[in-house]
Order: C-alpha cells, then sequence, then structure tokens
C-alpha cells in the first residue's frame, strides 16, 4: 500500500498539480468537493451540509471513497478540494511518500482502533499461534501492533512504536502467526483468523459496535490518531475551509456524533 501511494501520488504530482486552479481554489462561490470514507464520515459530513452548511452560506459536496489512497490523490490532483478521512501519522506517512503539498486544518473525531474475533471471547482465549490479522499500511499496522502491545500479547522493538510492522515485533509469547491486509479487508478475515485489528470506520460499516464487540479497544484521551479536515496548500486559508471546520468541530456535531454512533466514534 506505501508503494502504490507513493506512485500514485508521484504519478498525479506530475500530471495534475495545480489543477484544482479551476474549482473551488479559483471560484469562491463553487461549492467545496470534500473525499470522505462512507462511514462515519460521509454521515458526519452530510448532516452537515443538510443542517448546518447554510448558515455559512457555504456549499458542500460529499464524494465517497471505500479506500486511504484516493482521497488524498484525488487532493492532489484538484478533483477534490478537501478530504475527512485520516490521521496527522497517515498524512504524514503520505506527505513523505509522495511529495504532496497537503495541509491539516484541525482534527474532528476519533475512532477507537479495536481487536475482533468471530471465534473466541476474550484475547485470553487466544491459543497459542492464533491468527492475528492486522493493516498492512504503515500508520495503521504500527497503531494495530501498539494496541496488541498495551494487552500484552506482544512487545515491540523499543523506539519502533510509531512505525512498528510485524517485523519490529521483540516479543511474541503466544506465537501469534500474522497477517497483513488491506484495511478495509480486516472485516472480512474475522471468517478465517482468530483475531483482526480493524479501524473503527470498517468496524462500523461491518455492522460491528466498537464499544460492546471489541475484545480491546483504543484509549480515546491523549490518543493522537483523530480524523481530520485536509487541504491543498493554496486553500488552507480559504474562508470556507475555515468555516466548514468550525462547524465539523461545532457543538451540534459533538451532539450529532454522540448520539448517532453511541461511543463508537468520539468528538474532539
Amino acid at each position: 500500500m506505501r508503494i502504490r501511494a507513493a506512485l500514485l501520488g508521484a504519478v498525479l504530482l506530475a500530471a495534475g498539480c495545480g489543477s484544482g486552479d479551476n474549482g473551488a481554489a479559483g471560484n469562491p462561490d463553487a461549492p467545496l468537493k470534500v473525499g470522505v470514507s462512507p462511514v462515519p464520515h460521509a454521515q458526519v459530513l452530510r448532516y452537515v451540509a443538510d443542517n448546518l452548511a447554510a448558515e455559512k452560506n457555504l456549499k458542500i459536496e460529499v464524494v465517497e471513497f471505500t479506500d486511504y489512497v484516493q482521497p488524498n490523490t484525488a487532493l492532489v490532483d484538484g478533483s477534490l478540494d478537501a478530504n475527512y478521512f485520516q490521521t496527522v501519522p497517515y498524512l504524514d506517512t503520505f506527505k513523505s511518500e509522495s511529495g504532496a503539498q497537503l495541509e491539516w486544518i484541525g482534527p474532528v473525531h476519533v475512532e477507537p482502533l479495536g481487536v475482533y474475533s468471530n471465534k473466541h471471547k476474550s484475547l485470553a482465549d487466544l491459543p497459542d499461534g492464533a491468527q492475528v490479522a492486522v493493516a498492512n499500511d504503515a500508520t495503521n499496522e504500527a497503531r494495530g501492533l501498539k494496541l496488541l502491545q498495551d494487552n500484552g500479547l506482544i512487545k515491540i522493538k523499543e523506539g519502533a512504536e510509531k512505525t512498528a510492522t510485524i517485523r519490529d515485533i521483540a516479543e511474541n509469547p503466544k506465537n501469534l502467526r500474522f497477517v497483513e491486509l488491506e484495511a478495509a479487508q480486516l472485516p472480512r478475515s474475522l471468517e478465517d483468523t482468530d483475531a483482526a485489528v480493524v479501524n473503527g470506520n470498517y468496524a462500523i460499516d461491518a455492522g460491528l459496535k466498537p464499544a460492546d464487540d471489541a475484545l480491546a479497544l483504543e484509549k480515546a484521551e491523549g490518543n493522537p490518531n483523530a480524523n481530520g479536515l485536509v487541504t491543498r496548500a493554496e486553500l488552507k486559508d480559504d474562508q470556507r475551509i475555515k468555516d466548514l471546520l468550525a462547524l465539523l468541530q461545532s457543538q451540534q456535531v459533538k451532539d450529532y456524533i454522540k448520539d448517532t454512533f453511541a461511543g463508537s466514534v468520539l468528538a474532539v
């Protein structure tokens, strides 16, 4: 996935960088095209578009993506004006590998990463040699391995926590066998594995309830993995981008998230 992100980013930078000048950057009355994951980001953004945007004279076009690569590459080539799906660590990795000039605008919510299983009722029940699926992108793999470490299943090499892959596991007392998959495929892997570390949005989309179904769940307090609003450098000071962030961080949205997702998504 890292290679694919880099290649796509490089191609789009070469072919389309600056093409967004014909969109929102060049027309302050144009709708903002915002790329999102279907759950919960599209739901939250549609709530804003339908209920709050008019007070800022803001027009929002919601564009859904089911993977973590296209929302950034589409933003780079000008097909989007902003996106709302990723964390700062994920954005930093994409920028370093692609050279893209993207800007973090602000956080909106946390989707706690969780360990799930269709075969076992607790982490203690995982047998010796259990097969565990984790994300194959740099940010989410490290985040998932840290969750496993926090729950005593493995130990990561000292100093490698932020960038850890399965090759950085120093201790593995249960001899867990790891499978690296694209994040979107992790819920499906529960049919074939003993457990999987699943991103909150994909867990919810698969009908899981993180607050109830996860065998272990990330804590929200002090969590650096908030999902937030991102745009291109030339739009970072655009008033519409600032207005959109203000709406996404508003008390109305916080109440909507609390009422809709019942602890599976946590407003920042």
